[in-house]
């Protein structure tokens, strides 16, 4: 009797402990737009994660931020709101309003700040790896072409052909370049982009170069398996242009820069090489040419630039015009998506990295706010119930958001201070802008130059510079850096992956970088043919 009454009495004691929480705050806390807005919130991603219990995708779309770090992404969401006539802070970049996300530790096997040969092949390929090699593991010796063979690892695009799906891999660099050739090739060197690049004893030995096992892919993949019948890559865009062409003025683009576009010296066109082993497929190598691609082309390759593609901000600049990364990332799926099997697609927005080693914030966050326009073009143009679509970078850089400027201060302006309308002053006297770097060419005032590579032209100018009448918002602005280095460098913090579709509640906490590849395994199921 005494037991029932006690346990009564604590009962009651509940009841009314969870009837008073329900008062407990106050109504201006419950009624504040910030309280009742992250309730919803959580009560949305609740519901998603109760309804989403399957592993399995009908195609993957994997995205790659090159450079693109943390510091990166909450600069360029508040350029993105300030764009629009907002504070900026409150804003998302499309993928962050993903469901999943997890932190990833980037360095290489041989490295604690990491390039992207290594990282690229972790994601790719499922194994950590040194700097500056591609598709092999850890016991290959850099440059040496000898120790290719035993250590090729296979990626997700080679498995994903072999099971039968589309495939495709798009960039806005060179597509012979780190990131994108990982994806595709196996070598001893990220730099033996072209035969020109290699030395004589990595020809002899019998590498290939970067742009010919592109080019080659399905030969490779079919020799290297034999038995194994597959169609080669279906949709291929990026630049690079002059490593795919002789070194003859006469094998040129109409857009070339360069007296000599081309730099193979093997006398080789691999474009006239890839047109006659698929003589029904698509070349483009300009805006036109992109826009005319047929409704039915299930075979496209595109070399928009001789080196990388410009940056978004530049892109108008072009000789001929070339295609923003979300037009191409809607082409691929378009294309890609008529296999009824399903399709793999890589696509790297290169330039942001390119931005930061230049030390130009404003290109990288313009690059990274198109790259997000590019996620939103692949969940617009998917169905979320059979894509999985990733998105994730390779490493940072050394990129800083500082200083205590007040709210919807302009992101990339000098400090202004909460309650101030005037640039705060540092020790010496100086205002200072509230993004930096900590190393790199330093202070560049180019006005409206949209090419950050202009950075390059003159020597590096360390520490600071007096700012005061400079507006340090125009496309030319390059920050001030710590460190004078001729680039400046990546940073060797985690960055962020983001996950939407089958499979995307697998990524979540602090992970290797190799484990995203397994998630793109697992959701296609890849190794168990």
């Amino acid at each position: 009797m005494k037991i029932k009454k006690i346990a009564a009495a604590v009962g009651l004691t509940l009841m009314l402990s969870t009837a008073s929480h329900a008062n407990v705050l106050p109504q201006s806390q419950t009624d504040s737009s910030w309280y009742t807005n992250a309730q919803t919130t959580l009560a949305a991603k609740t519901a998603q994660a109760q309804n989403e219990n399957t592993t399995k995708a009908k195609n993957v779309i994997l995205f790659v931020g090159d450079g693109m770090g943390i510091s990166t992404l909450t600069a360029a969401r508040i350029l993105k709101g300030q764009r629009n006539n907002q504070s900026g802070e409150e804003g998302y970049l499309s993928f962050e309003e993903f469901p999943y996300s997890a932190q990833v530790k980037t360095y290489n096997v041989d490295a604690q700040t990491p390039d992207s040969a290594g990282t690229m092949t972790a994601i790719i390929s499922g194994v950590k790896t040194d700097v500056g090699v591609i598709g092999v593991d850890e016991d290959i010796e850099r440059g040496v072409c000898s120790t290719v063979a035993g250590n090729e690892l296979i990626t997700a695009t080679e498995l994903a052909e072999i099971k039968g799906l589309s495939t495709g891999i798009i960039s806005t660099a060179r597509i012979t370049h780190a990131t994108p050739a990982a994806t595709y090739a196996k070598s001893a060197d990220r730099d033996w982009e072209d035969i020109s690049d290699m030395p004589e004893s990595a020809v002899t030995g019998g590498c290939e170069d970067i742009a010919s096992q592109l080019v080659n892919f399905e030969k490779n993949l079919e020799t290297r398996f034999v038995g194994t019948d597959v169609d080669g890559l279906d949709f291929v865009m990026g630049g690079g242009r002059r490593h795919f062409l002789p070194k003859d003025a006469a094998a040129n683009s109409t857009d070339a820069v360069s007296a000599v576009e081309g730099d193979r010296t093997d006398e080789r066109n691999l474009v006239t090489e890839w047109q006659t082993q698929y003589p029904d497929a698509t070349y483009v190598m300009d805006q036109t040419g992109f826009d005319a691609i047929a409704d039915d082309a299930t075979k496209v390759f595109g070399l928009f630039n001789e080196s990388h593609m410009q940056y978004e901000a530049d892109r108008a600049n072009d000789v001929a015009g070339e295609p923003s990364l979300s037009d191409m990332t809607t082409k691929a799926i378009e294309v890609l998506g008529k296999n009824d099997n399903g399709f793999f697609l890589t696509v790297e927005s290169g330039r942001i990295d390119h931005a930061h080693h230049a030390g130009n914030a404003y290109n990288a966050l313009n690059d990274t706010i198109e790259f997000a326009k590019a996620v939103q073009a692949a969940v617009d143009n998917t169905n979320p119930e059979e894509t999985l679509i990733l998105v994730t970078a390779d490493h940072s850089h050394v990129f800083t958001i500082a200083g205590y400027p007040k709210r919807g201060n302009p992101i990339l302006g000098q400090v202004v201070g909460v309650g101030a309308t005037t640039p705060s002053l540092a020790a010496d006297n100086m205002p200072y802008t509230t993004v930096g770097y900590a190393n790199g060419l330093g202070f560049r005032n180019l006005g409206s130059e949209t090419n950050a590579d202009v950075s390059y032209t003159s020597a590096a100018v360390a520490g600071r510079v007096e700012l005061n009448g400079v507006d340090t918002t125009t496309p030319g602005f390059h920050q001030e850096a710590t460190v004078p280095m001729s680039s400046e460098t990546h940073a060797g913090e985690d960055i962020s992956l983001h996950a939407k579709g089958p499979g995307a509640q697998l990524a979540q906490g602090v992970i290797e970088q190799n484990v995203v590849f397994h998630l793109i395994n697992q959701a296609l199921e890849l190794t168990q043919q």
